[in-house]
């Protein structure tokens, strides 16, 4: 979902910003610092838990575990201010894929709760097969989550989509084709890694032309 479909960015700045802003407020950050907005980009697609290990690695459990769920609040509130913004040609690319008979599953680190703004305010229902989160999982791992996904729906053929080492990691670990995105937060060093790398969804509909109507997500 994040990097890939929706361009977390949009919400991502004054989300962080709004959290960083509660956690000054209520003394546990320090006042005139801001949020670590570089810092968090060069992490993006970790899992939460380690989100906030990085972010605040001198504060307890609890305190991140306030942060987070305060800007996983902040998130969805901006979500549905229709503040974010998907990625060109998400839609159009769905459809196609969807209308040639291909199922797409997202595969996400996201909470639930914030992937289900995603797809309420945008609609992706009408397209997607089936959102997962990896809170649905106990090891918190991307390769497990699609191997989870892939025994679910019983799939033997598919690519997975992503801007991250841990989208492609998981497409080697379940042998799918891997695609990166080079779009937002992706990183050159990880790409280098994927079978395919893509710098517009559009690309997509060339790579899986001569495939057979499979899954992907």
């Amino acid at each position: 979902m994040d990097g890939t479909l929706f361009q977390t960015n949009t919400v991502l700045e004054i989300s962080l910003a709004d959290t960083f802003g509660h956690l000054t407020e209520i003394g546990e950050w320090p006042t005139g610092e801001g949020a670590p907005i570089e810092q968090y980009r060069t992490i993006m697609g970790v899992p939460l838990p380690v989100v906030w290990e990085t972010l605040l690695p001198n504060h307890t459990g609890a305190t991140r575990e306030r942060a987070n769920e305060y800007f996983q609040e902040q998130l969805i509130l901006n979500i549905r201010r229709g503040q974010g913004a998907l990625y060109p040609h998400v839609e159009e690319v769905l459809q196609h894929f969807k209308t040639a008979g291909y199922r797409i599953y997202i595969a996400s680190n996201g909470l639930p709760e914030y992937l289900q703004a995603i797809v309420e305010q945008y609609r992706l229902d009408e397209w997607v097969n089936g959102t997962f989160s990896i809170q649905q999982i106990q090891s918190m791992n991307k390769t497990d989550l699609v191997a989870f996904i892939k025994e679910r729906n019983r799939i033997e053929q598919a690519a997975v989509v992503g801007d991250r080492l841990s989208d492609i990691q998981a497409a080697q670990g379940n042998g799918f084709l891997s695609v990166g995105c080079r779009f937002d937060f992706a990183q050159e060093e990880e790409l280098a890694q994927a079978d395919v790398v893509v710098d517009d969804l559009l690309e997509l509909i060339t790579v899986m032309k001569d495939d057979r109507p499979a899954s992907t997500g």
